[in-house]
């Protein structure tokens, strides 16, 4: 026997004996689950869990291991709490699981011959997001407000909308969220589109002849660099880039430009006087295609969820400590603050997988356990 299988053999059998310990352990937890469930005690109780990890620190022999040693007992009381959880379960707390499951299990096909919208006017990089999502040739309609599209959806004038949620250069889309977390939708695709700005004009126009630039507000901040060339410029805040090149286009004065996308300028019959004028060159923005309806389509890889906590110590630990011991991988997290509530927040959260897999009933039960509420956002296939 090697030196190698000798050390692998070691392991194994200290293995061995960890298993055993743990599943008297659990037996053990389990007893104390039922204690604290005839005499209605938290499964939580912080102080001991830091009294706990402390002890185990100082257990050490080793110092350099002291992190580890309590990412390790961190992961096996999470473990205990999940069993606790289960035993402490209320009927509520079944059923909105239940709830769950079945949207799940009857999630909606994709709709055939869609009705879809997206934020202001043609030539917009939402409604380049709509072309590359569903194909150039399904036909879009638009709003004038990402309010006014999710009121589309839900009086059923809709099947899907179209909304930027993030931009690689600018953030969040704080409003969107909030919008998500008012409606009762679901997100069941994204799409990335890169923003490549460029400035727009009237044929035969002359960088000299400009006074006055128009886009979005998003526009002018990633193109902050470029403009900083030419502060003597006026610029006015439109809907959006798409509606700059419009208002050029109708305006028909060469001390006009718009910031846009070539598409856009293309749409509105303006020739590009500048090219990727964008401080970014790496420049995104990510769309949600938003329904009324749960769909799974297939290759889903991304599960997005909202909720929200008690306003205690430790609550949020909670929830990535059920991701870490299940092993799930978080691409992202979002607060936002409630209304009316100060200090008070509606997280975000992206977690790669899909829900029909069995991994998640667990997952998802945990969470709810944790949560003060807590709603499927949709499961999609990551924006490639």
């Amino acid at each position: 026997m090697s030196k190698l299988d000798d050390l692998r053999a070691q392991i194994d059998d200290i293995d061995a004996q960890m298993v055993a310990l743990f599943e008297k352990r659990m037996h053990v937890t389990e007893q104390v689950g039922l204690y604290k469930k005839e005499n209605d005690l938290p499964v939580l109780d912080q102080k001991r869990e830091a009294e706990v990890l402390a002890k185990k620190e100082a257990m050490l022999k080793n110092p350099f291991l002291k992190t580890e040693v309590k990412d390790f007992f961190g992961s096996i009381m999470a473990i205990s709490r999940r069993q606790q959880r289960a035993l402490l379960a209320d009927q509520s707390h079944l059923e909105q699981f239940e709830g769950y499951r079945h949207a799940v299990q009857t999630a909606r096909e994709p709709v055939e011959n869609p009705r879809i919208y997206y934020q202001g006017v043609p030539g917009a990089y939402a409604e380049e997001a709509a072309a590359l999502f569903f194909g150039e040739e399904i036909p879009r309609s638009s709003c004038a407000t990402w309010q006014g599209l999710f009121e589309t959806l839900m009086r059923g004038e809709a099947d899907y909308i179209v909304v930027p949620i993030e931009n690689s250069s600018t953030g969040s889309i704080n409003a969107v969220y909030d919008l998500l977390a008012q409606h009762g939708a679901y997100v069941v695709g994204e799409q990335l589109v890169k923003v490549e700005h460029c400035l727009a004009v009237l044929p035969g126009t002359k960088l000299e002849d400009l006074s006055a630039v128009y886009s979005h507000e998003q526009g002018f901040f990633q193109s902050e660099a470029f403009l900083a060339k030419h502060s003597e410029w006026q610029q006015h805040a439109v809907l959006n880039t798409a509606a700059a090149a419009k208002k050029v286009a109708e305006g028909k004065s060469r001390a006009q430009a718009a910031i846009c996308s070539r598409r856009a300028a293309k749409l509105y019959g303006l020739e590009t006087l500048c090219e990727e004028i964008n401080t970014s060159k790496d420049n995104f923005t990510r769309f949600f295609i938003v329904s009324k309806a749960m769909e799974i389509r297939a290759g889903s890889d991304k599960v997005s969820l909202m909720f929200t906590l008690p306003h205690e110590p430790g609550t949020l630990n909670s929830i990535l400590g059920i991701l870490a011991v299940h092993q799930m991988n978080m691409l992202r997290l979002e607060s936002r603050p409630m209304p009316g509530k100060s200090w008070e927040y509606r997280f975000f959260v992206d977690v790669q997988g899909n829900l029909r897999d069995e991994a998640w009933n667990s997952v998802l039960f945990e969470i709810l356990e944790n949560t003060l509420t807590l709603r499927i956002l949709g499961n999609y296939r990551k924006g490639a």
